[in-house]
């Protein structure tokens, strides 16, 4: 007993999800696709003792969210009536969906079913997630990753001044473009429009390259003083991203794509990158992320978050590499309380949970799925 609260588990109850589309505020352009709207699934997930588990996921494509809520509803009918913990239910899940596959839409459906029992289970114990988890909230260093999407250089320098305005002191800019000489520019304009502030500037190029290009602009780009090279390659080919790493001196960062743990300590262990970032959605939720700090604790690696801030926050909090906070608002459209920046930094939610509860006024404005 903790706070006078179980800790031997939970009996879920039922589950709501809805999808929505959340207009973005700065056009996000891409070596793959340009994103003027994002759609998110929200998850409501009752348990017996009559509390609320929440959580959101970005899902790259409406039929994302469809498939991923379908694969939910059946996992959701898989644990009813038995008492579980966030481990015991993934794994139990892990096995019943083995032969289809825990990976994409079945992977996202697990995590955020994970995602809400912590929240869920913080609740119920009064405390921050963080705090649950061996932490506690803190203030963490971000990069705002809003914008600077593939454009002219001129909309470029425009659009790092209005990012700026957050108060971060960092900002990730989207390279892929035909030619070097077009990266450069894009490059050059930024770090021209905040010239004589100390901004770190990382690029990330959605795996736009083959191994040899990556190796002839990361030459290039090295010398432009970035803070690290995203995904130059295909996220997947590690052998080729260790010989990256090894051939470049700016620091490679992959794994916003992993699939659990299993696939960060393959890439880990490969070398394919200086530097990690999980997505909670992708690496198993709470207690996948869980796992995978552990991993890259004992590879002396830095892992930063992707996307979802809100829950990724308490996660950094209890991650002991931690680096890096991906910060975007897109959930400020949904959620009642958005989050907070400081001096720079992002301040993880003190309130029981993650600290995500809706905004029902706001969804009404937004188009459903």
């Amino acid at each position: 007993m903790t706070n006078g609260v179980s800790t031997a588990g939970q009996r879920i109850r039922s589950v709501t999800t809805r999808g929505v589309m959340v207009p973005l505020k700065f056009t996000l352009g891409t070596s793959a696709a340009v994103v003027r709207a994002v759609p998110l699934l929200l998850v409501d997930l009752l348990n017996e003792d009559g509390v609320t588990g929440k959580a959101y996921t970005f899902c790259y494509r409406p039929s994302g969210a469809t498939a991923i809520s379908s694969h939910l509803y059946e996992a959701v009918e898989l644990l009813k009536g038995k008492n579980a913990t966030p481990f015991e239910a993934s794994q139990t899940l892990a096995r019943q969906f083995a032969l289809l596959g825990v990976t994409g839409a079945v992977r996202m459906a697990l995590s955020l079913l994970d995602m809400a029992m912590w929240d869920a289970t913080a609740q119920m114990h009064r405390a921050p997630l963080s705090t649950l988890l061996g932490s506690g909230p803190k203030s963490l260093r971000a990069y705002d990753s809003r914008g600077l999407g593939l454009m002219e250089p001129d909309s470029l320098a425009q659009e790092v001044r209005a990012l700026l305005e957050s108060g971060l002191g960092a900002v990730k800019v989207r390279l892929g473009y035909p030619t070097l000489f077009e990266d450069l520019a894009a490059l050059r304009a930024v770090r021209k429009s905040v010239s004589g502030a100390d901004i770190a500037i990382m690029v990330d190029y959605n795996q736009a390259l083959t191994p040899a290009e990556a190796v002839l602009r990361g030459r290039e780009l090295e010398k432009e003083g970035i803070y690290w090279l995203e995904e130059p390659i295909a996220h997947d080919d590690y052998v080729a991203s260790a010989a990256l790493a090894r051939e470049l001196k700016v620091p490679v960062q992959i794994g916003e794509n992993l699939n659990g743990p299993d696939a960060l300590l393959r890439a880990v262990t490969t070398g394919a990158s200086d530097y990690v970032m999980v997505d909670v959605a992708r690496i198993g939720g709470v207690t996948g992320w869980l796992h995978a700090a552990g991993i890259a604790a004992a590879q002396g690696i830095e892992m930063s978050s992707h996307l979802m801030p809100e829950v990724s926050t308490h996660l950094l909090c209890a991650t002991p590499t931690a680096h890096w906070l991906e910060y975007v608002d897109w959930a400020d459209a949904i959620v009642e309380e958005p989050l907070k920046i400081r001096d720079g930094m992002v301040l993880t939610p003190e309130s029981a949970g993650s600290g995500i509860s809706w905004d029902e006024a706001k969804l009404k404005r937004l188009a459903a799925i």
